[in-house]
């Protein structure tokens, strides 16, 4: 695919002057300030500190659309949020059986979008990588008005490809609390007294207030926890998070056309994050379920819950049972 300014962006992990920009970024601003790679060149956000505030996205001089605070995600949300991830699991799932605007669709299970999904209540996308991948499954299937949370380096490599594109869509940004736009870098001791804030050790952190930042953990569905449970439902399930198997194709991948993926690697620091959101979720009264069967989510304490399984794989296991 070929964007509004020539770029060629399908099956692209990262264009090489962006890679070369980064590692400039590092040379001229340290381990500090290499993450300014984010917005620049050309980005401006002024982002919204209240509920009531309407933030913008400038690109190059030019307004590209509004920047909307986290309130308008929570104002949508119902009393069950289900985070949808693209682990190769999520083929044992009903998908039809989750009610309309109750989904946050993480990077490749957009491919849900009018194929089991048609209304969901948020797609989470931060790792630009996959913007230069799958631009055009993005085009194809985030319609207009859709709800975006979207990470500094996604809003800017869109706008890169098409700055257009967001003119009609919802967007909330994914501030990287650690390595906020327009900040230095922080480190987890500079933040643990934040009343918003929970933090392990050196290795993982949750955020109450994505209005504030949230802790970016070596998976989306990190940041996607948070903003649920800044939600405050009565449940947050997980969909397709396996974590332990993500060198496989994902559902919506052949073997042969698979994506790099470094979750399997960070495994550790995925869970350490998770065990924070799950003690923050159970202190507010939300229950935090699994619904993959072979999701790593189960050494957190999250047993598979087979609900949504499909009716022949439920049968299966009600034998199982029955035979014990």
């Amino acid at each position: 695919m070929v964007g509004k300014e020539g770029l060629i962006v399908l099956g692209s992990e990262r264009p090489w002057r962006r890679s070369i920009f980064r590692i400039l970024m590092y040379v001229l601003w340290g381990r500090s300030g290499a993450h300014t790679q984010d917005w620049l060149p050309g980005l401006s956000l002024t982002i919204p500190q209240q509920p009531f505030e309407t933030g913008t996205i400038v690109y190059r001089g030019n307004s590209i659309s509004p920047l909307l605070h986290p309130a308008v995600l929570k104002n949508s949300a119902s009393q069950e949020i289900f985070i949808i991830g693209s682990g190769p699991s999520l083929r044992s799932n009903d998908l039809s059986l989750i009610g309309p605007r109750t989904a946050i669709l993480l990077n490749g299970a957009i491919s849900l979008l009018t194929e089991g999904i048609d209304a969901p209540l948020a797609i989470a996308i931060e790792d630009e990588r996959f913007v230069w991948r799958h631009f055009q499954l993005m085009a194809e299937k985030i319609g207009a008005g859709s709800t975006c949370l979207f990470s500094t380096a996604v809003i800017r490599a869109i706008c890169e490809i098409n700055d257009d594109w967001l003119a009609d869509k919802t967007v909330i940004l994914i501030d990287n609390i650690r390595k906020p736009y327009g900040g230095k870098r922080r480190e987890y001791y500079q933040l643990a007294d934040l009343d918003f804030v929970r933090v392990h050790a050196d290795e993982a952190g949750f955020s109450s207030d994505p209005s504030k930042g949230v802790f970016q953990g070596g998976s989306v569905a990190i940041s996607a926890f948070q903003f649920a449970a800044y939600c405050n439902p009565a449940t947050i399930g997980f969909f397709g998070v396996d974590i332990s198997n993500a060198n496989g194709p994902r559902f919506y991948e052949r073997i042969g056309s698979i994506a790099k993926s470094g979750i399997a690697h960070a495994k550790r620091r995925i869970l350490a994050h998770i065990v924070l959101g799950i003690g923050v979720c159970i202190a507010q009264g939300t229950e935090v379920l699994n619904f993959s069967p072979i999701s790593a989510l189960s050494e957190c304490g999250l047993p598979y819950d087979s609900r949504y399984a499909w009716a022949s794989a439920q049968k299966d296991d009600l034998a199982v049972e029955h035979s014990e």
